[in-house]
């Protein structure tokens, strides 16, 4: 079964880490797929094709309005709509404590990380209100969207504002059948994770993988499955949704 068959999909920082598993997923369910990323990745879009799904590139910078709305834009006209969209761009910042963190540090992840998701939704709600379409967005937030970490001021409260924005849009649209979810990974095998010193085969990324109930990492095709899934049909009741991976059941 292709839970998302001819459904178009958009989807920021979709070349690497979680964003190309969910893009790579989303193409074996019969997707039609916008690749919105700042850098080009022609070896992602060929591997979109050969999972069989229709794909596009389009430059994307999360932080400038304009660059959204004209990637945006250009999914709508390529692909002739917008059924799902999943705000997926993110870096992880500074590691230090907020004391020493530099006001360019913290405006970078705000502006990627949360004003980037604002962005997003608001020309992607635009649309399908506008349309009178249905339409879902998920938000990747984190589980550190739903507590504190040392050494990560600017990323936890970015992710913390995440959810805040998808759980008043839940609200605000779900009347007009445009669903609103999150997903709150906890921390999961990516290249972000491992330029951050926290790999499963070092002792700091031991001690994280244990927190999870899993007493593991998590894998970034995991996350595409959960993706898929919310973005589906099979998921029509689901609205303002926030999963974090059972970290939180401690």
């Amino acid at each position: 079964m292709k839970f998302l068959e001819n459904k178009i999909v958009f989807i920021t920082g979709g070349t690497s880490g979680i964003g190309k598993e969910c893009a790579l997923l989303a193409a074996r369910h019969g997707a039609k797929v916008a690749l919105a990323d700042i850098k080009e990745d022609n070896q992602t879009a060929e591997a979109l094709q050969q999972a069989g799904g229709e794909s596009f590139f389009v430059q994307c910078d999360v932080s400038s309005p304009e660059s959204v709305k004209n990637a945006v834009d250009q999914t709508i006209a390529q692909f002739g709509g917008l059924d799902v969209a999943l705000n997926n761009a993110g870096i992880g910042g500074e590691a230090h404590h907020i004391q020493d963190v530099s006001v360019e540090g913290w405006r970078q992840v705000i502006d990627i990380n949360l004003n980037g998701v604002f962005y997003c939704m608001k020309y992607q709600l635009a649309y399908f209100f506008d349309n009178k379409r249905p339409g879902a967005i998920i938000n990747m937030s984190s589980v550190l969207g739903q507590v504190g970490f040392m050494g990560s001021s600017a990323y936890v409260a970015a992710k913390h504002g995440v959810l805040g924005l998808t759980k008043t849009a839940a609200l605000e649209y779900g009347p007009q059948n445009i669903r609103v979810n999150a997903i709150c990974p906890g921390f999961i095998e990516t290249p972000m994770l491992t330029d951050a010193g926290l790999s499963p085969d070092n002792e700091i990324g031991k001690m994280i993988a244990d927190k999870h109930a899993m007493k593991r990492l998590g894998k970034p095709e995991e996350i595409a499955r959960l993706f898929v899934w919310l973005a589906s049909d099979e998921a029509s009741f689901v609205n303002g949704y926030a999963v974090d991976g059972g970290y939180l059941a401690q």
